[in-house]
């Protein structure tokens, strides 16, 4: 890292005072979302009661900013992730204050995805094992594009209770630290440090019982700045498992916006059409307490992180056994909470038969 008279070496440090900004910050950023009316009004398919300021998100992006400054990361050849991070950020600002449309997010967020795959920033090759090494050629950047697209929208659709996207979140973040340290990628550790005090930092206003909402600002920022340290760690080359790592990671927000497409799809509604049938919404109708839910999901969490730790360790066969153990768990779960609906049990069937037959 370049020597400067603001920068500091050491990450933990710069951790620290992002964590610290956004204790000090936070409180203002309420007032500031009250007064400008950026708040989230209660209704039938949201769990609060009250209206609460939902510019939370502000406050995190603050604190990774004075970590952005204080680490020199400001000097690397990043401008096109930079521009991508403004225009969420301003995607995320708007959508709080005016709740912009679905379409209008998407292209915000098509252009971000394009701004970073303008820096060079792309997957080029996939590697199979036992098959070979694939160029992608010019399907890199719509790929690229779409992962961004991808895991931005699915930190936001799990942005349901109080800590809940913030907590998975640090989560993710802290686990691809943990990973870019024993790997020697020094950028990707210290982006993930700045990130990971940052959230945490908030997470003291926004734990349940919430003081205010990380609004789509955060969320949209949030889910941006995993798919960038994903794409990082991935850069270039890509094999199959090594792909398989960053999904796991990501395997809360993945788990609940699989399903809600597959419950959309099965009970006939659109899509894009908001519901009251998330991983949270579920465990809450199953008698879990607000606290104990997100306990829960930050207990998911974890274990897609140990997963996404020692999967690179494993053998071939255990690599497998591991996918397919915990695939399985995740349809048993999804079953038994009704992700989809009551009557959606085919895995259930099958062991109630097994069942009868012994």
């Amino acid at each position: 890292m370049i020597e400067g008279e603001c920068m500091i070496n050491n990450p933990f440090l710069i951790g620290l005072l992002c964590f610290l900004t956004v204790i000090a910050v936070t409180p203002l950023v309420i007032r500031l979302a009250i007064k400008i009316n950026a708040v989230d009004e209660p209704n039938q398919r949201k769990v609060h009661t009250k209206v609460m300021p939902r510019l939370g998100g502000l406050s995190i992006v603050i604190g990774v900013g004075i970590g952005f400054l204080l680490s020199g990361l400001f000097e690397k050849q990043i401008l096109g992730i930079t521009l991508g991070a403004l225009v969420i950020i301003l995607l995320g600002f708007a959508d709080d204050i005016y709740h912009l449309s679905a379409l209008k997010k998407l292209i915000a967020q098509a252009v971000a995805g394009m701004l970073v795959v303008m820096s060079g920033l792309i997957i080029e090759i996939i590697n199979i094992p036992f098959i070979g090494a694939f160029e992608i050629g010019y399907f890199s950047y719509p790929l690229t594009i779409f992962w961004i697209i991808a895991i931005t929208n699915a930190i936001n659709l799990i942005d349901g209770l109080d800590g809940l996207a913030a907590g998975t979140s640090s989560i993710i973040v802290f686990t691809i630290g943990v990973m870019a340290f024993l790997s020697g990628k020094e950028m990707i550790f210290t982006i993930s440090i700045i990130i990971f005090g940052s959230v945490v930092g908030f997470l003291l206003y926004n734990f349940h019982p919430a003081k205010i909402f990380m609004g789509d600002i955060g969320a949209l920022f949030l889910g941006y700045c995993i798919a960038i340290l994903s794409l990082l760690g991935l850069y270039k080359s890509v094999t199959l498992f090594s792909f398989i790592v960053p999904i796991l990671l990501l395997g809360v927000p993945i788990f609940d916006t699989a399903f809600a497409i597959i419950r959309r799809i099965v009970n006939k509604q659109s899509i894009v059409k908001p519901d009251k049938g998330h991983l949270h919404h579920r465990l809450l109708k199953k008698g879990l307490s607000h606290r104990k839910t997100v306990l829960f999901i930050y207990g998911m969490g974890l274990m897609f992180s140990a997963t996404a730790i020692i999967l690179p360790l494993t053998t071939l066969r255990g690599t497998i056994v591991i996918i397919l153990l915990l695939v399985l768990f995740l349809q048993f779960l999804a079953e038994k909470i009704g992700l989809v609906n009551e009557r959606f049990t085919p895995f259930l069937n099958i062991l109630s038969k097994v069942h009868q037959k012994k």
